[in-house]
């Protein structure tokens, strides 16, 4: 079994994105770093990273063994750290992500860090936006909910959203149960959509992985926040899928109900992304670690 040392060498690589940052971050050289990921390596028995003048790129193994990992190795961090006060934090980041998950869970996650001194510049777009906006260096850290494919970007899970299909209760109550049991694509269909863009993005994902095809119910409105796509539903004006942290309250106080459920419903991954081989800066590793603890008490969206 690999030494805690060398899989805590391994998890600073995999998150700082090159060789050279990782060996910074743990006040190491180079050399040492490289060493331990091949003793390591050698242990597993298969490359861990694939190199280039960029980084490194983890390889499906490394991205499995840190997702194993992870979780423990900070525990112990936080069992073993210090117990004096936190030290102050100096500089800024400027992080981006889309505007519903950064209102209700990042910004209020790491809040408690400018209390430190920490300075947040918060953008909110869509993901491929705000990633070519990371690549530029016009962000330090994307919240994204797709995977960084751009060579110089790192994407790391950070949590899944699970999506729900909600209606207000009038709706609802038109609908035939026992065809909704037999067949709810069919059930659903005479419904209108409220639709957080015209491509249908989140109904077309539930509804090819729920139904096998895309939806063909008329589509009432059109919102590009999930906010006013949740606020149009409880008045009434149609259907949609919505992230369940988003909706929760909303079922709650049976301001809309649930209209199909499955075993396993649909998911979307949440990346953590940065710019691989950018200069080590203490106060990013911290927002990365505060928004890494706070999703492990989220659990799924």
């Amino acid at each position: 079994m690999p030494s805690l040392d060398l899989l805590a060498t391994f998890l600073e690589i995999y998150r700082a994105g090159s060789l050279s940052a990782a060996a910074q971050r743990l006040g190491v050289t180079q050399p040492a770093v490289t060493g331990q990921l091949a003793r390591l390596e050698e242990q597993i028995g298969e490359p861990l990273f694939l190199r280039s003048r960029q980084g490194v790129t983890p390889t499906p193994r490394a991205a499995a063994l840190a997702a194993r990992v992870s979780l423990h190795l900070d525990g112990l961090r936080d069992v073993l750290g210090s117990t004096e006060a936190e030290p102050p934090l100096r500089g800024t980041v400027r992080i981006g992500g889309a505007a519903e998950i950064m209102t209700l869970r990042v910004l209020p996650a790491l809040a408690p860090l400018t209390g430190r001194g920490l300075y947040l510049q918060a953008s909110f777009g869509l993901a491929e936006a705000l990633l070519a906006d990371l690549a530029a260096d016009r962000l330090d850290l994307v919240v994204s909910s797709i995977r960084p494919t751009h060579q110089a970007l790192l994407g790391v899970p950070l949590v899944d959203e699970e999506f729900l299909l909600v209606g207000p209760p009038s709706m609802a109550r038109t609908v035939d149960a026992e065809r909704l049991r037999t067949d709810p694509a069919e059930a659903l269909a005479a419904l209108p959509l409220v639709a957080y863009g015209e491509e249908l993005p989140i109904l077309r994902r539930y509804w090819r992985s729920e139904f096998g095809h895309r939806p063909a119910n008329p589509v009432a409105l059109v919102a590009p926040d999930l906010r006013a796509v949740l606020a149009a539903v409880e008045a009434g004006a149609g259907i949609s899928a919505l992230p369940r942290y988003l909706a929760e309250p909303a079922l709650a106080a049976g301001r809309v109900v649930r209209l199909h459920r499955s075993d396993a419903p649909p998911l979307n991954t949440l990346y953590l992304a940065v710019r691989r081989g950018a200069p080590a800066n203490p106060a990013l590793i911290v927002v990365r670690e505060q928004l890494t603890d706070a999703a492990t008490a989220w659990g799924a969206l």
